[in-house]
């Protein structure tokens, strides 16, 4: 617990921390891997580059300084890093690292206007914090142990099987090593992957493409020609090698009721959408399914997709976008009118999936047609931040 003091210190001086944010977490990445290169591997070299990741951090902390003073808020708004970090398999032991290295960096930042009673009163801060995520985590690491087929921290998976499912994306068939039971996870949940390449350790996240069977998991993912990881599954990893997985996170899941549902896609970000199309199919809800591909030769998944309507034919509507070609039911992208066109009704659950300008046009749009932000859910591939984010 924060002293009196503490917090005092806290509130005069989060404006300034705030101000300078972006500057603190811009140094403390490489300050982080100087001193302690051994978690690297857990950070994603492209989002480093491109500066999602400090952002990210930026973000947490910033919305934790804002919402302490209501715990049940904070941890809600903290559900999207806990998912990340569980699927990580992030340690207790790891926070101190991120603490005394963000320490750092916020007295190289701003010098001599760091006491040390501010440094103590922002040390208790992170301390705060870091306690609260590891209670959080700790609780999703316990729960998924306890269900049946669960783990906790990585299990050895092998590849059974793989299938090109456009020009660009491919499905992984994944069975336990072991050839126990594997858990369930919720439509719409990514898993945590850690393979080496090139003798070193990389983790990479990636979406369940398909509702749980209990024998395997199935990841499908876009070859990125700048991808490291997505180039070595496509062009190295074949039926046969293995690899590691943790617990599946994520909080894009669907949210119980009989509302109608839309689900609008773009590229590889159809993969979370697919299976909560089927579960919410299985369920007895109306779905209308948008998914926007450049191509009939980029579209992925046209045979679970014609398999889901012919299985229901008076629940589903599932349209096709293209950017080129004749063999969509559109041409060209989702946007404003499209949307309005097939918009169930103001009260659907809308969730879009897709690249990050794709997703705040769609945000927009249905914000514009009066549809509730608690309403419009979304996830973004990489770093979360919002919408809205430079």
């Amino acid at each position: 617990m924060l002293t009196h003091e503490q917090e005092k210190l806290i509130n005069a001086t989060a404006p300034v921390v705030a101000e300078h944010l972006s500057a603190i977490t811009q140094r403390f990445y490489p300050l982080m891997f100087t001193r302690y290169p051994e978690v690297k591997p857990l950070f994603n070299e492209v989002h480093q580059q491109s500066g999602g990741q400090p952002r990210a951090l930026a973000n947490a902390v910033l919305a934790y300084v804002q919402l302490r003073s209501n715990p049940a808020q904070a941890r809600a708004t903290l559900d999207v890093v806990v998912s990340k970090h569980v699927s990580l398999g992030i340690l207790p032991e790891q926070y101190p690292i991120v603490g005394e290295c963000l320490l750092a960096a916020i007295g190289e930042v701003l010098g001599e206007a760091v006491t040390p009673e501010i440094a103590d009163a922002w040390g208790a801060l992170y301390n705060e914090l870091a306690a609260l995520l590891i209670d959080l985590e700790d609780q999703r690491y316990r729960e998924f142990e306890q269900r049946p087929g669960g783990w906790r921290g990585t299990r050895r998976f092998k590849i059974a099987s793989t299938q090109q499912e456009s020009a660009l994306i491919r499905s992984f068939i994944l069975e336990p090593e072991d050839g126990g039971r594997v858990a369930d996870h919720e439509p719409g949940q990514y898993i945590g992957v850690r393979l080496t390449i090139n003798g070193e350790l990389v983790y990479r996240h990636y979406s369940l493409s398909d509702t749980p069977n209990g024998q395997s998991y199935r990841i499908s993912i876009k070859r990125e020609e700048q991808g490291q990881v997505s180039r070595h599954f496509h062009d190295v990893l074949q039926a046969g090698d293995t690899l590691e997985l943790l617990p599946p996170a994520g909080d894009l899941t669907l949210i119980e009721g009989d509302e109608p549902l839309l689900l609008a896609s773009g590229g590889v970000g159809q993969t979370p959408l697919l299976p909560m199309a089927r579960h919410a199919l299985s369920l007895g809800r109306q779905v209308t399914y948008l998914h926007a591909a450049l191509d009939a030769d980029h579209q992925a998944f046209k045979g679970e997709l014609e398999a889901l309507k012919s299985e229901y034919p008076q629940r589903l509507k599932a349209v096709r976008i293209h950017e080129r070609g004749n063999e969509a039911e559109h041409i060209g992208r989702i946007d404003h009118s499209l949307l309005a066109h097939y918009l169930p009704d103001l009260k659907a659950r809308c969730y879009f999936v897709g690249p990050q300008g794709f997703m705040t046009a769609i945000n927009s749009a249905l914000s514009e047609l009066g549809v509730d932000e608690d309403r419009r859910h979304f996830e973004h591939f990489g770093p979360s931040r919002p919408l809205d984010a430079a």
